[in-house]
């Protein structure tokens, strides 16, 4: 039995690993995906405070060896429970692990259109990482779709190899920061359709076109693309927590400042959780917010 045990090894899991490490507690960290979560997908990261500039594998690839050093247990299993108690069970589909707290730093994951066909089209021209999957489509024609930051980061990436880059926002105007939007105009390969949606996707095998709509005008389009990137956010996938933990509308987690949840003993972090800003430098607060709290329960 482990002390804490963390689901997810993401900044915020990572973080708290560290961080309940550092307390001399015993820490199992569970990851069914991807060890660093979201940020991996991300070539840049400028925002991250004593970095002028590194990538998000990079990053995450330091957290993971410094929780390692550190002394944290981590594996790899897919968390499908957790069960209340004097302690902890997580039900794992590999096996069940005890704890006397746990921390749920599940993150979150890409959100899709819910079009018919899309899983069809998944891996077969509907991508979710340029820097996973850019190459792929080398002096083709694609689209990005969304207009925030993820998606700007995504036409950057992908205008410097392909032959040309729609970007197809469904508002008037693009949200992400200024110095993305401004570092585009000098892309002369990058197009954008403003005030549309999505409506539907084309091919047989492998996807071919998208079929749009202009939400002011009411004009259907057809686009022929060799593939396109979903970047509109992300989502939480939490149902695995419903008996310990209080989900809002939208599947978050809800928790206070000190990653409370419902339950004693189960604390919660990350983008996982109901919150104001989803950032790497909000997910690592939430990670030693979170552990410092479990800590101070375990103390008691």
């Amino acid at each position: 039995m482990h002390d804490i045990i963390i689901v997810g090894a993401g900044p915020a899991g990572l973080t708290a690993a560290i961080y309940a490490r550092r307390a001399g507690k015993s820490v199992l960290v569970l990851e069914r995906d991807t060890f660093g979560g979201q940020i991996t997908y991300s070539p840049k990261l400028e925002n991250y405070p004593a970095f002028q500039e590194i990538s998000g594998n990079e990053l995450a690839q330091r957290m993971l060896e410094q929780a390692l050093s550190l002394g944290a247990d981590i594996d790899m299993d897919n968390v499908v429970n957790v069960i209340d108690g004097d302690v902890k069970l997580v039900v794992g589909e590999n096996g069940t692990y005890e704890a006397k707290a746990v921390i749920i730093a599940a993150g979150a994951k890409h959100r899709r259109l819910g079009l018919p066909n899309e899983d069809q089209f998944i891996g077969n021209g509907i991508s979710f990482c340029a820097v996973c999957d850019g190459a792929f489509y080398a002096g083709q024609h694609v689209a990005v779709i969304g207009g925030g930051n993820t998606a700007l980061q995504e036409v950057l990436l992908l205008s410097e190899t392909c032959s040309k880059v729609t970007v197809v926002q469904n508002l008037a105007f693009l949200t992400g920061e200024a110095n993305m939007i401004e570092a585009l105009k000098s892309r002369t390969n990058v197009e954008y359709i403003y005030s549309t949606v999505v409506t539907g996707y084309c091919g047989e095998d492998a996807l071919t076109a998208i079929e749009l709509l202009n939400t002011k005008t009411n004009e259907a389009s057809h686009l022929e693309i060799d593939g396109i990137f979903l970047a509109i956010g992300t989502e939480p996938e939490n149902d695995a927590y419903r008996a310990v933990a209080e989900l809002n509308d939208y599947g978050y987690i809800l928790a206070d400042e000190r990653c409370l949840t419902k339950t004693n003993g189960i604390f919660v972090a990350g983008d996982c959780r109901t919150k104001a800003y989803r950032q790497v430098a909000t997910a690592i607060s939430d990670g030693a917010t979170a552990a410092l709290t479990a800590c101070r329960f375990l103390d008691q």
